[in-house]
């Protein structure tokens, strides 16, 4: 039974991620604001949905280790397998306000989220709305700050540009529910496959339902790649790598205090999330510059494969 929710869920969110494309692609005109813009919030908040959905039920249910490793696990599976397997389907262009400015925040909410577990070992209420507040602060900022291009605007479907409101919010809506109850299902697939192999509950969240929540940023991002929006693609996964802190972790740990009771979160995950926030930057100066290539991708993908090896062998 596990493997067909494992599949069922999987389909869903391959249909939550083309919607998602679909009524993005259509807001971004409707809007006149960028499509990376559209990426990093709307398509960000939607494909984010599963992790705080999981992070809240496990925080409320006396799980921290779910709620935190959820989340880093997540981060780290948007980077080494998503944007790795996304770029591999195709290279994704790095926009200069990636080195300007969502790197620089990326980073900035990473090393906040890995300075508040370290100072006390939880992350109480006050520290979850800083995460939050300034989540709120960079999406206006995003919003008021940028204006569409000529690039933005390649090869996207015109007849986007003529969809109803109606219909753009009937799209989202299917994106969202499609991917809402595909990652349950996939996520407990995911569990109880892992729960028979008699693995522990931090390496469950930070693999299995890590990857399972991570899905629908795959499903959004590799569709998004082979339908060349590729702006789409790379604003989604550092957008969803911010929410995740910010929205996820923030509105969890207003609601109810996220202890650190798995002390590999310090010593082992949290920096592997920082190796791969990081590791995006050298990517894009390498040659060929301001691109993810396929073989940037690869490497991504072995990185991550070395990780998940280390997490099940400690």
């Amino acid at each position: 039974m596990s493997i067909v929710f494992l599949i069922l869920g999987f389909v869903l969110l391959v249909v939550g991620g083309e919607f998602l494309v679909r009524s993005s692609v259509a807001m971004s005109f409707k809007l006149n604001i960028s499509k990376i813009v559209i990426g990093m919030t709307v398509v960000s908040f939607a494909t984010s949905a599963p992790e705080l959905l999981v992070s809240l039920q496990a925080a409320l249910k006396g799980s921290p280790a779910i709620a935190i490793n959820n989340v880093v696990g997540s981060n780290i599976a948007n980077i080494g397998l998503v944007l790795g397997i996304t770029a591999i389907v195709g290279a994704i262009a790095i926009d200069k306000s990636f080195y300007r400015m969502t790197w620089p925040i990326m980073m900035l909410f990473s090393g906040a989220l890995y300075y508040f577990l370290w100072n006390d070992n939880q992350l109480i209420a006050i520290e979850g709305m800083v995460l939050f507040t300034a989540l709120l602060i960079f999406v206006v900022y995003l919003i008021k700050g940028q204006k569409p291009s000529a690039d933005d605007l390649e090869e996207v479907d015109d007849t986007l540009a003529v969809v109803s409101n109606f219909k753009i919010i009937i799209w989202l809506l299917i994106g969202a529910a499609a991917l809402y109850f595909g990652s349950e299902w996939l996520v407990k697939g995911a569990t109880q496959i892992a729960t028979n192999l008699g693995v522990s509950e931090a390496v469950i969240g930070v693999t299995m339902i890590a990857i399972g929540t991570s899905v629908p940023e795959l499903a959004a991002s590799v569709i998004a790649a082979a339908k060349k929006e590729k702006a789409i693609s790379l604003g989604n996964l550092i957008g969803s790598n911010i929410f995740n802190i910010g929205s996820v972790l923030g509105l969890t740990s207003m609601i109810k205090t996220i202890p650190v009771t798995e002390p590999l979160i310090l010593s082992r995950d949290i920096f592997w999330m920082l190796l791969f926030a990081a590791a995006i930057l050298p990517l894009g100066l390498l040659p060929k510059r301001n691109e993810i290539n396929k073989f940037k991708g690869f490497a991504l993908v072995i990185l991550y494969g070395v990780f998940i090896v280390l997490v099940f062998k400690g």
